[in-house]
């Protein structure tokens, strides 16, 4: 019995940890793809769609040592029409040191990134599936529609919309959502269809230095902005997929805890049988003098060590499971990707912590039914 309850704790603690490690490694997959995208800092407008940055405050992020690099962004949903066939999506206008604030040129595929000084666009994988274009078709071309800002009535379609005719020169591939909603194209671009001036923007994207202080770089900028803008770092910007992510950590942490529980079961009743089976000795040391709550304390410490050994060993049998997944892919995600797994210290205090708890709980629990009738019986 004790053998069977030790194992069935080993074996749930091992469960825990490797499920633990699997998710951190998941969790880390989701997340390395917004690193392609997203910027360290955003800047946002506070009100409205668009503010202007100046050529001294332009100067004044130059000067900040924290920044390594920043890119001015106009961003809008636009029309996309390519042979008869439309689809509204999100247009991304970017500068020349966009490629230097994120990596999104790698995740370019099939053809190149945006050429500066041209009317190119970088196209999601899946708007080009949709609307049926590779890249370079130089005999057909895409086109934008943007509806033209003002008041009134619309008279003609033509008047209605800027329009510009554009060449796709690369598909990306970064997840879904972005293969399915956004375009890149030149800042000039943008520009020019939204009728934005020369310093006007939807947001600046920056790079910070390794190890900068987020904090005190957020307030630099605050300072040469005032309340005109809003701050987001990239956690910020993925709140709903971090917060999703940490929903979902919550529960699996639950629902292993819960066998766990289950499994402790096996060492309470493997502990009663014990006090059953060693009845007649318990009255022999009853009558020796010892009292029923130096019994019970016997009963509970093996319990406790029983549960922290197996634990221990369920953490060591996980550990070796995770690092040999880590160096040798045992099991695969796709042919070409391993099932991510990441060696966390704080997954071995977890594990370890939420057995010495349950395991020390069911040992007082069943060590609570040894009673004085019990052992003078």
């Amino acid at each position: 019995m004790t053998i069977i309850a030790a194992s069935g704790t080993v074996i749930a603690a091992a469960a825990l940890f490797i499920v633990l490690s699997g998710f951190a490694g998941l969790k880390n997959l989701s997340l390395e793809y917004t690193s392609f995208v997203d910027p360290d800092l955003k800047i946002f407008p506070a009100k409205g769609k668009s503010f202007t940055i100046s050529n001294d405050e332009a100067l004044k992020i130059k000067s900040i040592n924290a920044i390594q690099n920043y890119s001015k962004i106009i961003e809008e949903r636009v029309i996309l029409e390519f042979d008869g066939k439309k689809q509204i999506v999100t247009m991304k206008g970017v500068d020349q040191n966009f490629t230097k604030v994120t990596t999104i040129d790698t995740m370019v595929y099939y053809g190149n990134w945006l050429e500066q000084g041209t009317n190119q666009i970088v196209s999601g994988g899946i708007i080009s599936n949709k609307l049926s274009y590779g890249v370079l078709d130089l005999t057909r071309h895409q086109k934008i529609y943007v509806p033209k800002p003002g008041k009134g009535q619309i008279t003609s379609v033509k008047g209605a919309f800027n329009s510009l005719q554009a060449y796709n020169v690369g598909v990306f591939d970064i997840n879904e959502e972005l293969n399915s909603q956004y375009i890149y194209a030149n800042i000039e671009t943008a520009k020019y269809l939204l009728n934005y001036d020369e310093n006007q923007v939807s947001s600046i994207e920056l790079k910070l230095v390794d190890g900068a202080n987020e904090a005190q770089v957020s307030q630099e900028l605050n300072a040469i902005f005032g309340n005109r803008i809003t701050l987001k770092n990239r956690a910020q910007l993925n709140d709903a997929l971090y917060k999703m992510l940490n929903t979902e950590n919550v529960a699996v942490y639950l629902i292993f805890t819960l066998v766990i529980i289950i499994a402790l079961f096996n060492v309470i009743g493997a502990l009663i049988m014990m006090i059953l089976d060693k009845k007649a000795s318990l009255n022999t040391l009853f009558n020796l003098g010892t009292t029923t709550k130096d019994i019970r304390r016997i009963f509970f410490l093996q319990g406790s060590l029983m549960t922290i050994l197996a634990g221990g060993l369920g953490l060591i049998l996980g550990f070796v499971i995770v690092f040999l997944q880590q160096e040798f892919s045992l099991i695969m995600l796709t042919p070409s990707i391993p099932y991510p797994v990441v060696l966390e210290v704080v997954n071995f205090f977890i594990v370890l912590i939420t057995i010495v708890v349950l395991g020390i709980l069911a040992s007082k629990l069943a060590s609570q039914r040894i009673t004085r009738d019990l052992v003078k019986g």
